[in-house]
């Protein structure tokens, strides 16, 4: 069990689009589509552990208005009896204004006040009754009250006292985590409590045994964006970042502190427990808005930056989780089917136009018993698996599914595509799937490229 004290907030999103601006000010017009509520600030960071399958401990001070904060917390069947209201204190929510997958704006109501003595003991109570079941603490401090001096400095003793690991995601205010076990602070974090500029390694390196050092800490552990991450201990460690595309990096830490702290619950090797941290961070920040990451997507990220395609070959149950996922982000898929058996030029030409009209594009791959009802008993050429693991190391496309029945209709159903892609031949024919999709796009085929006529050469040469 990990447990999680801090600032908890509702993360509120409001998703619209934008197609013109305002007479009243240079701003977008953005027509709301869909609402929604999250767990944020230290509720993303339990959402990530949740998302990971850990069980947690919470402790924390809402404040009036708390209906929709402990709702987010029961729908995830979390206890909530370490989390207490004073009603003096505004519960904390953030607005964000998304349009076209793009922050228009964001908008706070909260109270910023530290929390009083009487609440700060309440806390510290909760977590001493519960001390002894918690493998890991982390600490989420946003700066929003909960985490004062004193609290923070009576946790960092008490987990001292019974040897637990604890973990800081930290503010300003440095001097509140002496003697702490880890403090994870990014870049920016690091120069102000350095009270110097970070323009290069070295400046870095100065930088953290600085603040290691002054505040007595065991490690210090700093985030740098696209240049991965740095570890402070024994010796300096850096490692490089994993992040392949970056749409929005709310949330990111708080998904790092999350991996950190499950990956050490279970083990102790530090290094390992930062790549494992690196990796989802990588995953997340291709996300929109303060997503979370399952196991299952931290080690398909490992393994493709091990230059590993095999994490882009689904099945069905799968692509359709993935499809829901990337609809909610509001991706455009773009879906295509085929047999693909000797791949060629036409095939890599029709594929990349095909991307071309869309974010995500997903193949669907006749099996071998689908290829020998369709072609003949003397096809496919190649195997299923071969065939697909060929597309999935074409850089335009992003999955690829293999399908056993004579249509892929059934795979439509699941994946729910934006644009189904069919060569022109189909041009005044019906079109299996165009009934589930918006978008049916036709696109001409290279002139003397297929299967077929290679094989007749083939055959040619050879008689």
């Amino acid at each position: 069990m990990i447990a999680v004290i801090g600032d908890f907030m509702v993360d509120h999103y409001l998703w619209g689009k934008s197609e013109r601006i305002s007479p009243e000010a240079p701003v977008p017009v953005v027509e709301i589509i869909k609402e929604e509520d999250r767990l944020g600030g230290a509720g993303n960071v339990v959402n990530n552990l949740i998302t990971l399958g850990e069980e947690v401990l919470i402790s924390t001070v809402i404040g009036k208005n708390s209906n929709r904060l402990l709702k987010l917390l029961k729908e995830k069947n979390i206890d909530t009896s370490g989390v207490f209201i004073d009603e003096n204190r505004e519960t904390i929510i953030k607005s964000r204004v998304i349009a076209e997958n793009h922050q228009v704006i964001r908008y706070d109501k909260e109270t910023k006040t530290p929390i009083s003595s009487e609440y700060e003991e309440k806390i510290l109570n909760y977590l001493k009754k519960n001390i002894e079941k918690v493998n890991v603490i982390l600490l989420s401090d946003y700066e929003k009250g909960v985490l004062t001096k004193s609290l923070t400095q009576k946790i960092i003793k008490l987990s001292n006292k019974y040897n637990k690991k604890l973990i800081i995601d930290p503010k300003k205010d440095f001097s509140k985590y002496v003697n702490a076990w880890m403090i994870k602070p990014n870049k920016k974090e690091l120069s102000i409590a350095a009270n110097m500029g970070i323009n290069t390694e070295r400046d870095l390196i100065k930088a953290g045994w600085k603040v290691k050092n002054e505040l007595n800490l065991d490690y210090l552990l700093v985030t740098l964006s696209d240049e991965g991450m740095a570890l402070f201990g024994e010796d300096y460690i850096k490692i490089p970042t994993k992040a392949k595309e970056v749409y929005d990096v709310t949330g990111a830490g708080d998904t790092v502190l999350a991996s950190l702290g499950y990956y050490l619950s279970k083990n102790d090797n530090l290094i390992d427990a930062m790549y494992f941290a690196n990796a989802a961070a990588a995953v997340v920040v291709s996300k929109i808005g303060s997503a979370t990451v399952t196991l299952e997507e931290i080690e398909e990220t490992e393994r493709r930056l091990d230059n590993n395609v095999d994490y882009k070959i689904v099945d069905f149950k799968k692509i359709e989780h993935i499809a829901n996922d990337l609809h909610m982000q509001n991706k455009k898929i773009v879906f295509t089917n085929g047999c693909f058996d000797i791949l060629h030029l036409g095939h890599v030409k029709y594929l990349q136009k095909a991307k071309s009209l869309g974010d995500k594009l997903i193949v669907g791959v006749n099996s071998n018993a689908s290829v020998k009802r369709l072609k003949g008993k003397s096809r496919p050429v190649n195997d299923e698996y071969d065939r697909a693991y060929l597309l999935a190391s074409l850089e335009v496309v992003d999955y690829v599914v293999i399908f056993d029945e004579d249509t892929p209709y059934e795979l439509i159903k699941k994946v729910k595509p934006d644009i189904l892609v069919k060569g022109k031949d189909y041009e005044g024919k019906e079109v299996v799937g165009s009934d589930i999709v918006k978008e049916v796009k036709l696109i001409d085929f290279v002139e003397g490229k297929s299967t077929t006529k290679i094989i007749e050469k083939i055959k040619d040469k050879n008689a």
